[in-house]
């Protein structure tokens, strides 16, 4: 997502009107969390959005279908008759809103609440009981396709068919597990055992099917503690998220533990211990310590140990045990210089507390990353590019501009014929990074006009006239590519500087700017319910240079390639209450003319390549089988069949795999510059994972043959 690079500055003065506002003076009193967060959002909406809403029926409509859609999409908690009855609010949300009060998320919260007990009751009470797969019955998969149960027993049996097909996938497991003991009695054994501690019976199908209920029943029981720790904050922030979302897909309320999950991601880093952890079994479980972090630095923490309780420095500890992974989570991480203590059940079950100063974690895989491919006695540069982060918070943290400006020098030290820059999955980010980017390929020029609702449209410009890289470029891009991925290389297609390749990107078109909801209200009635949470809302549409917008069409590439993601990946098309597309007047701009004439040739000679490709042809079959397999949305209950259908699969995979491994690999190796030594271990891993899907990466040998034909050209 693109994002100005500013921060944002305090609205104080208008919002805190709100408060003062006739239609928001029902307040009794100091006003409560909910009132002040719907409130102060509201107003943000409508005064900063790019294209505010009327709060009246329709959009009350749009707000009721969209939270229904949000606690209940596959129409599995509600019956029929609740659903009416909750239908009385459909036109009265607005009403709400302006009187600062939420009868309607009040009586949903209350219905589902009341509903997820009795939920939890039933599918106990059907997986206590073994099932019968030899009957003819099926289960429809599709959401789209299910109805409200009228009935508790019309939703019972909708429940059993749900449960009756995962514990049949989980038999099927088991079923396996059970035949490849068999195949290799000696994989279970101790060395040094006796034969009478090793022998195991083979598990009988009761036995196995009594154990696949039981682990559904698990999965079931951890999903159902989660929800049912849902407090009035969450449910606010989903009801509020929901009304940010009906102005358009990318306006979102933060809650602050989510703001926090963003700005780790827009930035790669975060302030915690540096252990990465996963839930298991209702503990914390550690899973890696990142190197260099202050975990991995302390010493004590290792990988297998169970956090049982976290304790902010001499503080009363506090139980994690069964706790809601966020919510862990967020006692254990904190500000750099401040200290966490961790009472840990290390795997030999001794206890100990382990003091940790949290400090910065830096995540090196969301960075710029290159290498250089040897292909025909010439190096080709790749770069990838995950996001075009930036350090929004002002911490001292990475941009990627400046990251891929280093990644393109050393890569020029390389003497490479050209450059692959791979913005595959890069949903976008910092808007004044992918700025400073282009001007890294072109001299000064506008690479982007960006537009409020009511000012006429601006462009952007690269102020710097020196080109990092003059040499043949190739940008690769995907379903997946959005936002500031889609301005680059829109830049870089209208000043034919690249060659765009891949698939028509996502068409994220607009810009997001972030509102801290705290700075909004200074009243000192309000302190004692911060933090508030953020407001992350559309503020700009961007354009191309040539006049044209991203938004809702995407970016189509100059060669098009086969891609497995075209069969599900989604875009802006798809989105709930999209901008709509449109187009305004081209930016005075000088196109570079660094392109051939005519792209056809360099089309003709791509397609050609492609046709004979057999990498390409398992992609596109495995684009096909999978197209296919989503149709089957009426799924057999028979095990019977459900196995003859996996054992199908499987075979195909195999086959898949093996003409995989079979294809002739690119020759791919890191830059000299990033080799680390020997004792580096963690660096080295971190290098292998990046290398080495690309040596079997059809799309990226043919970016390689593209700036080859170029070249020749």
């Amino acid at each position: 997502m693109a994002f100005p690079r500013f921060k944002l500055g305090l609205y104080s003065t208008s919002v805190l009107a709100l408060l003062g506002l006739a239609s928001y003076s029902v307040y009794q009193g100091p006003p409560s969390r909910d009132q002040v967060v719907l409130g102060i959002m509201l107003t943000g909406l409508n005064q900063l959005h790019y294209q505010p809403e009327k709060l009246d029926d329709q959009f009350s409509q749009r707000v009721f279908d969209l939270y229904l859609k949000r606690i209940d999409n596959n129409k599995q908690f509600l019956l029929a008759p609740e659903v009416a009855q909750l239908g009385q609010f459909k036109t009265r949300i607005d009403d709400e809103l302006r009187g600062g009060t939420h009868e309607f998320l009040d009586a949903a919260s209350q219905l589902m609440g009341k509903r997820t007990l009795e939920l939890r009751a039933l599918y106990r009470e059907v997986l206590a009981k073994p099932f019968d797969f030899t009957v003819a019955e099926s289960w429809e998969t599709d959401p789209t396709k299910a109805t409200y149960a009228n009935t508790p027993a019309e939703q019972r049996e909708q429940w059993r068919k749900m449960l009756k097909y995962q514990t049949m996938a989980r038999l099927s497991e088991l079923m396996d597990d059970e035949a490849k003991k068999k195949d290799k009695p000696l994989a279970a054994t101790k060395v040094g055992a006796s034969p009478a501690t090793t022998s195991t019976a083979a598990r009988t199908p009761a036995q196995l099917e009594a154990e696949a209920r039981k682990r559904v029943l698990k999965y079931y029981d951890e999903a159902f503690a989660d929800l049912l720790q849902d407090d009035a904050n969450d449910r606010l922030a989903t009801f509020a998220n929901v009304i940010a979302n009906t102005y358009d897909p990318h306006t979102d309320y933060f809650a602050p533990i989510v703001r926090e999950q963003f700005d780790i991601t827009m930035s790669g880093r975060l302030e915690g211990t540096g252990a990465q952890l996963i839930e298991e079994d209702g503990h914390l479980k550690v899973t890696d310590i990142v190197p260099g972090s202050a975990s991995f630095r302390q010493g004590e923490l290792k990988v297998g140990d169970v956090i049982l309780r976290v304790a902010q420095g001499a503080a009363e500890p506090v139980s994690v045990e069964g706790m809601r992974f966020d919510k862990a989570v967020k006692l254990i991480r904190g500000p750099k210089g401040t200290e966490v203590r961790l009472t840990v059940r290390k795997p030999d079950g001794v206890t100990v507390v382990i003091p940790i100063i949290r400090d910065v974690v830096v995540i090196e895989e969301t960075y710029a990353q290159s290498a250089v491919i040897k292909q025909n006695g010439k190096n080709y540069g790749y770069l990838r590019l995950p996001s075009f982060y930036a350090d929004f918070s002002g911490k001292g943290g990475r941009s990627s501009a400046t990251d891929v400006q280093r990644e393109l020098a050393k890569l020029s030290q390389q003497n490479v014929a050209g450059v692959v820059l791979d913005l595959r999955n890069n949903g976008g980010g910092s808007l004044s990074d992918a700025v400073r980017m282009g001007g890294l390929f072109v001299p000064t020029g506008p690479m982007v006009q960006v537009k409020e609702a009511r000012n006429p449209a601006k462009p952007v410009a690269d102020v710097d006239p020196a080109v990092q890289y003059g040499g043949p470029l190739v940008v690769m891009v995907n379903k997946y590519s959005a936002s500031a991925s889609e301005i680059l290389a829109a830049a870089m297609q209208d000043y034919r500087r690249a060659v765009i390749i891949g698939s028509t990107t996502y068409g994220k078109g607009t810009v997001q700017q972030v509102l801290d909801l705290d700075n909004a209200v200074n009243s000192p009635e309000i302190a004692a319910i911060k933090p508030l949470g953020s407001l992350k809302l559309t503020i700009q549409k961007f354009y191309r240079v040539n006049g044209g917008s991203t938004q809702f069409k995407g970016v189509v590439p100059d060669i098009t390639l086969p891609d497995a993601l075209s069969t599900y990946a989604k875009g802006e098309q798809e989105a709930e209450y999209a901008l709509p597309w449109d187009e305004i007047a081209p930016a005075p701009y000088q196109p570079t003319n660094t392109l051939p004439t005519s792209l056809d040739a360099l089309r003709a000679a791509s397609a050609a390549r492609v046709a004979a490709s057999p990498g390409f042809k398992l992609i596109t079959d495995a684009a096909q089988r999978a197209t296919a397999q989503r149709k089957l949305t009426n799924l057999s209950l028979n095990l019977a069949a459900y196995r003859a259908q996996q054992e199908a699969f499987r075979a195909l995979n195999k086959q898949q795999t093996a003409a995989q491994n079979a294809l002739p690999g690119l020759d791919v190796a890191a830059i000299p510059a990033d080799i680390r030594p020997a004792a580096d271990s963690a660096a080295a891993r971190r290098t292998a994972r990046f290398l080495k899907p690309l040596r079997k990466d059809a799309a990226l040998a043919e970016a390689v043959a593209v700036i080859g034909d170029e070249l020749k050209q």
